[in-house]
């Protein structure tokens, strides 16, 4: 594969990834801001559904049983990331709660990074403060300012969601690893589903949302990003998701009529524009390295 066909192949995954996170976050929203679904019942479906189609996409490599891919260690970070997410979901607009995980992914990526050796380039490291400095706005007291509890749980959900990107990065083959990480997370999410037995609530809009959530924006896009991960650093990787919240934001106002306040758009801004500059000064750089 020649470095254009590379470089083509790194974006189109990068890119699919992207939509599907953001897609993550509108379905979550649907299901728990209409109440369709409880979110411990939200999780477990979104769970399950994405193992089972991992399953039937990995069956012509390998029997139809439980994979010898992926980890234990894989699979909490992805429940630990998914079972706050969407009890955050619960009180938080999908652009703020897309901000709020993204940004703490950053920061814990980035942070990754610099401990391993990888060192940010001057206008990188602009991106980082920039990011977050958006942050910090969003969540400054104020009338549009974030549920507390649900800014803390999103935060929570954003640094598990950077340690299983990390792991990704030593990740063997991508969808043999994710589906076997899913399988596990599905057994793992099975006790805390049968404690909250007495509060389950189920409906068919949201089981069906759930399982949209669990088979296309999780289990392929999951799958998408891992792929994506062999060509990205640890800091261009948690940069790059900063996209994210923007297309969240516009999935929101789009599919949940949902308002977009000014401190949205500038915190929007400021992420977005430090993402910007950050990935063009590096694309600068490596131009002068050939």
């Amino acid at each position: 594969m020649t470095g254009r066909e590379s470089t083509a192949l790194a974006f189109v995954l990068t890119l699919s990834a992207l939509l599907a996170f953001a897609g993550n976050s509108v379905l979550c929203r649907l299901a728990l801001g209409a109440r369709a679904i409880d979110a411990y019942s939200f999780t477990a479906v979104r769970l399950g559904s994405g193992a089972l189609a991992l399953l039937l996409l990995n069956i012509r490599r390998q029997p139809l049983r439980f994979s010898n891919h992926g980890s234990w260690r894989g699979a909490f970070f992805l429940i630990l990331y998914a079972v706050p997410f969407s009890l955050a979901y619960v009180r938080l607009e999908t652009g703020s709660g897309a901000l709020l995980l993204f940004a703490a992914v950053q920061l814990t990526m980035i942070g990754s990074g610099l401990r391993s050796g990888e060192r940010l380039l001057p206008f990188e490291w602009l991106g980082f403060v920039g990011a977050a400095s958006g942050v910090v706005y969003l969540v400054l007291p104020g009338l549009t300012a974030p549920n507390p509890m649900g800014a803390a749980l999103m935060i929570a959900a954003g640094v598990s969601w950077g340690g299983y990107s990390i792991l990704g990065k030593k990740a063997g083959d991508p969808t043999s690893v994710t589906a076997g990480n899913f399988q596990r997370a599905a057994l793992l999410v099975v006790p805390a589903t049968l404690l909250t037995w007495p509060w389950m609530s189920l409906s068919l809009k949201g089981v069906l949302l759930a399982a949209a959530s669990g088979t296309l924006a999780s289990g392929l896009g999951y799958t998408a990003w891992y792929a994506a991960l062999k060509y990205l650093s640890v800091t261009r990787a948690a940069l790059v998701q900063l996209s994210v919240p923007v297309i969240a934001a516009a999935g929101g106002v789009t599919f949940l009529g949902e308002m977009i306040t000014i401190r949205i758009i500038s915190a929007s801004a400021l992420i977005l524009g430090s993402v910007v500059l950050a990935t063009r000064q590096s694309k600068e750089s490596a131009r002068k390295l050939t």
